[in-house]
């Protein structure tokens, strides 16, 4: 059964090297495979797959989401090696510099983009 599987997150990129620098270097995920068709980085006991394509960065919605023990301190961390983060307008939440916190909640999130575009959050829950 599918839900018997495992998922891996796919992430697509325009150049497999600045992808490798920033998903490797610049977050700090560790590698576990390189092919033909990419490069796959340990994630949790996920993984994530970041390829090359054409159409690279032209979503709108968040393309993965990292769970984390602490928002805040991440979100510190990546600052530090230049990740510029995304401010949104969501209902039910409010922005304490880069950390959306939800309302009413102890749930913290964070968003932020790769050099394709693609939208990349952080988060507690």
């Amino acid at each position: 059964m599918l839900s018997d599987g495992d998922v891996i997150a796919t992430v697509a990129v325009s150049d497999i090297a600045k992808g490798r620098e920033f998903y490797g270097d610049k977050l700090g995920l560790e590698q576990l495979m390189e092919n033909m068709g990419g490069v796959g980085y340990r994630v949790g006991a996920g993984q994530l797959f970041v390829y090359v394509s054409p159409t690279a960065g032209t979503g709108e919605a968040t393309a993965a989401f990292f769970r984390v023990d602490d928002v805040r301190t991440v979100v510190s961390e990546l600052a530090a090696k230049g990740i510029e983060f995304e401010h949104y307008e969501i209902p039910g939440t409010t922005l304490e510099g880069d950390v959306h916190l939800m309302d009413g909640t102890e749930m913290t999130a964070a968003w932020f983009k790769d050099p394709d575009g693609n939208i990349l959050g952080i988060g507690d829950s």
